[in-house]
């Protein structure tokens, strides 16, 4: 897919960014080792990856989540995709707010910065 100017859209962009992110979460799920995932899996309370692949059966049988008891058990990728998601928009709020910051302070140093000293000689040369 080719974007180029204006011709993308910010819901292709999010479209994306999600694909990433499920990209890297596959990634690291398969590098983690047992225990981890396990630990992963009590803590967010949820059993599996993503029912891409055939190793889904796999997961939920070895799952040791509690919502297993009541078989309502979320696939751990969605829940995963949901916390980054809400990760990263507070990063990006407060990456505004110090943005906006540097800005005013640019601004303000630029408005003050040829200002003359009320103290000094007035005849004197600059």
């Amino acid at each position: 897919m080719v974007c180029g100017g204006f011709a993308c859209s910010k819901n292709a962009l999010c479209a994306l960014n999600v694909v990433y992110m499920t990209d890297v979460i596959n990634a690291s799920w398969r590098v983690m080792s047992n225990k981890t995932q396990h630990e992963l899996e009590r803590s967010f309370d949820c059993c599996g990856l993503f029912n891409l692949t055939t190793l889904h059966q796999q997961d939920y049988a070895f799952c040791a989540a509690s919502c297993r008891k009541w078989k309502t058990c979320q696939l751990c990728g969605e829940k995963f995709l949901k916390h980054s998601d809400e990760a990263l928009k507070i990063l990006g709020g407060v990456g505004l707010f110090f943005s906006f910051t540097e800005i005013l302070g640019v601004w303000l140093a630029m408005r003050f910065r040829n200002q003359k000293d009320p103290r000094a000689n007035p005849s004197a040369f600059l």
